[in-house]
């Protein structure tokens, strides 16, 4: 029987790991809602700059901002939003997959391209295929916040309004729901002039500057294009966790699957086995 004793250990280690793909599931699960919740706590915030920016640049048309301004520089900056950690399914593959391809049509457009990675998964990605990383981001853990995202993306927020890149993009996994996420890679800078527009309304809107307002629009557009970064980021997150509890359940499943193949083989060896000795004990009293 040493056949049908490999096989329930196999058994053995199969029905360990469905146990923790199981676990696994469940806190990914309890993750998710925190995360959705997150998710859409941040977007009000981003709306509200926006209006607000958008009032004031149509009341002082005479001053235009950097972000909205097009820049003929020959380099461009791409941010690259991924998960730290992995057991997500093809998540992270698709999104990289999509940064490879902007990455090939900018150098075919012969611009340089530099990098800003948040996440682990994008960074070693970044390096093995030799991108040019100016600042990372790792280890965010599951709640994201502003102060660690600010530092390494202000680098390429300043290069862009001295003029020394052309367009800053943003990549990452959009959340549409939980058992749907897809991978886009949108134009941050500049901002459209369609982006900056405001609703009409029969009156207009007066503000009281202070100092002045050219340095409140600075600061909002500033803290606008920091609001849009961290929805992407806190949108990543969200569809992590559902990435993750979709890939835990279908292993939990498979491993089911396997765990009753493995069954119906050992039954299977056990029932050959015990034939095999009734037959040598039927013989052994036919010849007696």
């Amino acid at each position: 029987m040493a056949a049908g004793k490999e096989i329930r250990g196999k058994i053995k280690s199969v029905e360990n790991t469905k146990k923790i793909t199981k676990a696994m599931e469940m806190v990914a699960a309890s993750k998710m809602r925190k995360a959705q919740d997150r998710m859409r706590a941040a977007r009000p915030y981003s709306e509200k700059v926006r209006n607000i920016a958008a009032n004031l640049g149509q009341a002082n048309p005479e001053y235009v901002h950097p972000f909205m301004q097009v820049n003929d520089a020959k380099q461009a900056g791409i941010i690259v939003v991924t998960t730290d950690k992995g057991l997500c399914g093809g998540m992270n593959t698709n999104v990289l997959r999509a940064v490879t391809g902007k990455l090939r049509e900018l150098q075919a457009q012969g611009v340089e391209t530099q990098a800003v990675a948040i996440g682990n998964k994008g960074l070693g990605f970044l390096n093995r295929i030799g991108a040019k990383v100016v600042a990372h981001a790792t280890g965010l853990g599951d709640t994201p916040h502003l102060d660690k995202l600010i530092g390494p993306v202000k680098v390429l927020l300043d290069a862009y309004a001295e003029g020394r890149i052309s367009a800053v993009y943003l990549s990452y996994t959009k959340f549409i729901n939980t058992m749907k996420q897809e991978s886009v890679v949108e134009r941050l800078l500049p901002l459209s002039s369609e982006e900056m527009q405001t609703q009409s309304t029969e009156h207009g809107w007066e503000y009281i500057y202070e100092p002045d307002a050219q340095t409140v629009i600075d600061e909002l557009l500033v803290r606008y294009v920091e609001s849009l970064i961290y929805q992407a980021v806190a949108e990543n997150m969200a569809s992590e966790q559902s990435a993750r509890m979709v890939a835990m359940k279908a292993a939990t499943d498979n491993a089911g699957n396997v765990i009753a193949e493995l069954k119906l083989v050992y039954n299977k060896t056990r029932q050959a086995a015990i034939t095999k000795e009734l037959s040598e004990i039927v013989a052994g009293a036919a010849a007696v």
